[in-house]
């Protein structure tokens, strides 16, 4: 039976990877490996540990870069190392990232961070069970958190 590695981190202002693992297990019967670290620069070695020591055939990344210019910069490096995981071990490590300024208020934040990680949590789903369902999404225009946006009009 494949495994999903989940890491997410304590810097995150919303438990993404709890609503991850609910979505998931909504819709799978199937074991979770979950991790938890600092911060996001911290994602990138902990999802190739899952991949490395735990065998997971998709991991998850969850993090909330902060507001400032600094903090994108650390999301920068920690996107660059999560590709890079990905290359190595020939594995999907899908990446969500909700930076601190994407609400306009804590409830909008929050309601940001949980959609996010259930939409993408959906996706990991259809890239194992269902990715003839992806392919029917192709080209549709999907947000993950937000309001899909369609496909462009000619």
């Amino acid at each position: 039976m494949p495994v999903i590695g989940i890491v997410d981190t304590t810097f995150a202002r919303f438990n993404m990877g709890k609503a991850a693992m609910d979505e998931i297990q909504k819709h799978a019967s199937i074991k979770i490996i979950r991790r938890t670290v600092p911060g996001i620069k911290d994602l990138p070695v902990a999802a190739k540990k899952l991949i490395d020591e735990e065998r997971c055939v998709i991991v998850m990344a969850l993090g909330m870069p902060g507001a400032k210019d600094k903090d994108k910069i650390c999301a920068h490096e920690a996107s660059t190392g999560i590709i890079q995981a990905q290359l190595m071990t020939n594995t999907h490590i899908i990446e969500v990232f909700v930076h601190e300024d994407e609400g306009n208020d804590e409830k909008e934040l929050a309601f940001l961070m949980e959609q996010r990680s259930r939409e993408h949590a959906l996706n990991v789903v259809k890239m194992l069970f269902k990715p003839e369902q992806l392919i029917k999404e192709a080209g549709t225009g999907q947000r993950q958190g937000y309001r899909d946006v369609g496909p462009a009009r000619v």
